[in-house]
């Protein structure tokens, strides 16, 4: 019984998950659903991450660049791409099924747009203009981060340890210089804007949202934060997962034993990219920038220390890891005063952070989330040992 809390812990936070903006009232709502979007974020990022390393044992620092693709392939059909009832005659364009997908020039500038509004001008009243559809935009972000995943996880097939960082550090350095420099298209260090998740509103249990209202944002990121721990736990309980274990242990025992590490070690790069662009996609929506400053390796050394504070060989704990951070970092900016001196934490919320990290990876290896669910479930495992004992002992 006591094994199962767990299991009977997670199925009610995921329910007060569900009902938390409902009943939740106070007067910083949406300071703090704006905490629980980017937990969520960073939730996916982590526990995603643990897959590829806690279980495939492949270190990858290359997961956030991989973010970035997609927010940036998302951007780039936001900004560029629209559909139009009727042909311009003056942008590059092509119809299908009666709609007209219309590319502007990605010139980087607000004249980007002049051939679609010169067209305009000369159409009749009825004709409309309309972004392209936000599905579509996640959807090309994230095949265009599992693409990627799948180029790198060709190229490191042959790396380990160290040698694997090292080329996902060269790699999200020279993503990050190459968006910096081609200002053309990708705006450079301003930033490559978005429109909101839901421009027009939406409505949800008979309430209409406004652009800015946090509510449906949250559900989006909580849906897809569920959808994505689904996947990955169905994948670590499978055969896939124990062949990612196996190459985890000893790649070249798993080798002679008949797994295919080449193809497992390429899928499961393809698999947490293609999961970290979608996250990338619907987060830069919602924040509605995305610059190259999301790639830096300190914004990755943070999902990777979530990862192992929360339990990198176990994706529950490591999104759980990576929500509580999320918040204790918000909650650490708050000032507090000790014997007259007055502690700024602006600064030094950082430092007791990574005193955090140093002290799990001292005396808590398997994490603090994962190593109490494992001390739950041995000590219910004991219990019910010894109670089997006891009833043999009185049969005999």
């Amino acid at each position: 019984m006591i094994a199962r809390l767990p299991k009977f812990a997670g199925f009610a936070a995921a329910a007060g998950l569900l009902l938390f903006p409902v009943f939740y009232t106070a007067g910083n709502y949406d300071f703090v659903m704006h905490l629980w979007i980017t937990a969520f974020f960073y939730a996916i990022l982590a526990s995603s991450w643990a897959l590829l390393a806690g279980y495939g044992g492949q270190f990858s620092f290359a997961h956030l660049a991989f973010m970035a693709i997609g927010a940036y392939g998302a951007g780039i059909l936001d900004n560029y791409v629209v559909l139009t009832s009727l042909p311009t005659g003056t942008c590059s364009e092509f119809g299908l099924f009666g709609t007209n997908i219309v590319f502007l020039p990605p010139s980087g500038t607000e004249n980007a747009a002049a051939c679609l509004d010169a067209a305009r001008a000369t159409w009749p009243a009825g004709a409309t203009v309309s972004r392209f559809p936000l599905l579509l935009q996640v959807i090309f972000g994230a095949v265009l981060g599992g693409g990627f995943g799948w180029l790198i996880g060709s190229l490191v097939l042959r790396l380990r340890a160290a040698y694997l960082a090292l080329f996902t550090v060269g790699f999200s350095e020279i993503l990050r210089a190459v968006i910096g420099a081609e200002v053309w298209l990708t705006r450079g260090q301003a930033g490559l804007p978005l429109s909101p998740l839901f421009p027009q509103g939406i409505t949800l249990f008979g309430r209409t949202y406004g652009p800015a209202d946090k509510l449906p944002a949250y559900y989006v990121m909580l849906f897809l934060f569920f959808g994505t721990l689904a996947l990955l736990l169905w994948i670590a309980r499978s055969r896939i997962g124990l062949f990612l274990r196996s190459l985890r242990e000893d790649e070249d025992a798993a080798e002679a034993l008949g797994v295919d590490t080449v193809r497992y070690k390429r899928a499961v790069f393809v698999i947490t990219a293609a999961i970290a662009a979608t996250a990338g996609a619907l987060q830069a929506h919602y924040v509605g920038l995305i610059t190259p400053n999301t790639i830096v390796v300190l914004q990755m050394s943070l999902v990777i220390a979530m990862a192992v504070i929360g339990g990198l060989e176990n994706i529950v704990a490591a999104a759980v890891g990576a929500i509580l951070i999320s918040f204790g970092l918000e909650f650490l900016r708050t000032d507090f005063t000790v014997f007259g001196v007055t502690v700024d934490m602006g600064t030094w919320r950082l430092v007791f952070f990574g005193l955090v990290l140093m002290l799990t990876l001292r005396f808590l290896r398997n994490g603090v989330i994962q190593g109490g669910l494992m001390w739950i479930e041995r000590r219910g495992i004991g219990a019910e040992t010894v109670a089997k004992r006891r009833a043999t002992e009185t049969v005999a």
